[in-house]
């Protein structure tokens, strides 16, 4: 996404033990997809020549500081991939950064109902959702969003994450899926802009010559994969489009890789709501939209130079101006049988939603009819969670049990408001298992003054530990005691976004006992 993500969390953990529809679940192990490769502006399989139109959503969270996929606190990997797929869904963009490739371990993943990702580092994360999306019948395109976890770069490097860390990552990528077809792509970097350039023969700022590189180098450890190319912020005679939306390039100096027929070009495009572009107040929008996109990527379709796959477009689909567009990019998708992938399919990015609502259970029906000329949904049964299980504890005499199941703890779904400075908090719990529950705090500062930083505190008896938070750093004062206090304070991204005066989203997992009941929360901002 190319201005910001929000971290949010659902109102309640839902029992999961419903299906979505009465259908017979995957086989545990589908059938061996086949790799894919380009002829003209077609994705065709390399076996068969039958064409593979990609029909994706973006899952995010790996890319972030919780290097994992968000929702895993409230759903599993396979009740994701039960809703992509039944939503209609061939293919998911997985975001990743590089700083989560190098850690040992993930974090917000409810491990009650997600066991086997207990102590997993995110590639290891990545593996499960890779095997889950082929039980389902789902390709992978990863997706290199950010270098770091904390926010996207212009360009494909940075100081810390020099050009030959960014090859080394794809090539030991490559090399892990390089028997696997479920992974059929890579995006090599998500939207250049700034001083990225197209063939201006600069080392340190041309895109395609740095795509040029990395492709090629791919390619000597799998030469199967699709390299997915995205466009730049600035054409070369200084008209701007969106971030990676600009294409034109490629008319006159394509990318050329030495395997050849593997090259796909991925413009995004967003609608008003996400950020303002001259064509929106055009007195004849939005029948100006065909004649832009044509310019800017659509004619590498229609000249049959290569596919295009739009690898990112999204609304909150609130305004009459952003209908208007989605009807008219969804018209134009269909018509010239485009690749695609809408952002998002999680609910908490803050300027487009997702397919879900906050719950991530229920589906967003106006934006999947909004969708139904390129997508077609399919029953696809929807996988209960694991049972949670506790540790034995050691008891004089077996008591008996009236239930299988643990009762519920009465703490889930409550709220408590707070504010101060004229910034406002309110705090869920948002789940509670066995040992551990779940908060999430909306954070909305005023207009003025700018708030700086804020502390929220509440009282959690006989809380051990903080298992793992995002979008702040919490501390644990007087562990394993009645008087034991949580306290957190706004860091990362959601200090950046907070400082720019936007809501911000944020969570934790504590280990305790139970969930506080009722939750008091107390706010310190300035």
């Amino acid at each position: 996404m190319w201005r910001r993500l929000v971290a949010g969390f659902a109102a309640l953990l839902l029992a999961v033990t419903v299906s979505v529809v009465a259908s017979p679940a995957p086989a545990a192990e589908a059938a061996a997809p086949a790799w894919l490769k380009t002829k003209g502006s077609k994705i065709v399989s390399a076996t068969t020549g039958a064409t593979f139109t990609i029909k994706a959503t973006s899952w995010f969270g790996m890319e972030t500081d919780t290097c994992a996929p968000h929702g895993l606190w409230s759903i599993t990997v396979d009740q994701g991939m039960a809703q992509i797929a039944g939503m209609g869904f061939n293919t998911i963009r997985l975001p990743f950064s590089n700083e989560c490739l190098a850690k040992r371990t993930s974090n917000s993943i409810n491990t009650a109902i997600n066991p086997t990702l207990a102590g997993k580092s995110p590639l290891q994360v990545m593996d499960a959702v890779v095997a889950s999306a082929r039980k389902y019948g789902i390709r992978i395109i990863l997706d290199r969003h950010r270098p770091d976890s904390a926010a996207q770069s212009e360009l494909w490097y940075t100081k810390q994450y020099p050009e030959a860390r960014w090859i080394a990552d794809w090539k030991k990528l490559a090399k892990r899926y390089q028997k696997n077809a479920t992974v059929i792509g890579v995006d090599l970097h998500n939207e250049p802009r700034g001083k990225a350039c197209w063939g201006c023969g600069e080392r340190a700022r041309d895109w395609r010559a740095a795509a040029t590189r990395a492709g090629n180098a791919i390619h000597k450890v799998n030469a199967r994969l699709l390299i997915i190319v995205e466009g730049v912020q600035y054409e070369q005679d200084g008209s701007v489009t969106w971030w990676g939306g600009g294409l034109r390039g490629v008319a006159k100096k394509p990318v050329s890789l030495t395997v050849k027929n593997r090259v796909v070009y991925s413009p995004h495009e967003y609608p008003l709501s996400v950020a303002y572009q001259p064509w929106f107040s055009a007195k004849n929008y939005p029948n100006n939209l065909t004649a832009i996109w044509e310019r800017n990527w659509g004619y590498i379709a229609t000249k049959n130079i290569a596919p295009v796959f739009i690898g990112e477009f999204g609304t909150k689909l609130e305004t009459s101006s952003d209908k208007k567009w989605l009807a008219k990019l969804t018209s134009y998708i269909k018509t010239k049988r485009l690749g695609w992938a809408y952002w998002s399919f999680n609910p908490n990015s803050g300027d487009t939603g997702g397919l879900l609502k906050d719950d991530w259970y229920t589906r967003q029906k106006a934006k999947l009819t909004a969708l139904k000329p390129i997508l077609t949904p399919k029953k696809v049964a929807y996988p209960p969670a694991p049972k949670p299980t506790t540790p034995p504890q050691p008891t004089p005499t077996p008591q008996p049990s009236s239930s299988a199941q643990p009762s519920p703890d009465p703490s889930v779904g409550k709220s408590s408001s707070a504010s101060s400075n004229g910034t406002s908090a309110t705090m869920t719990v948002v789940s509670a298992w066995p040992g551990a529950y779940q908060v999430g705090l909306i954070v909305t500062p005023p207009s003025k003054p700018k708030t700086t930083s804020w502390r929220a505190s509440w009282a959690s008896p006989g809380a051990t530990s903080i298992e793992s938070a995002w979008g702040m750093g919490c501390e644990l004062a007087n562990a394993a005691k009645s008087t034991a206090k949580v306290t957190c304070t706004v860091s990362g991204w959601a200090l950046a976004n907070l400082k720019d005066g936007q809501r911000v989203d944020v969570g934790v997992i504590v280990k305790a006992p139970k969930g506080p009941n009722p939750p008091k929360l107390s706010l310190a901002a300035s």
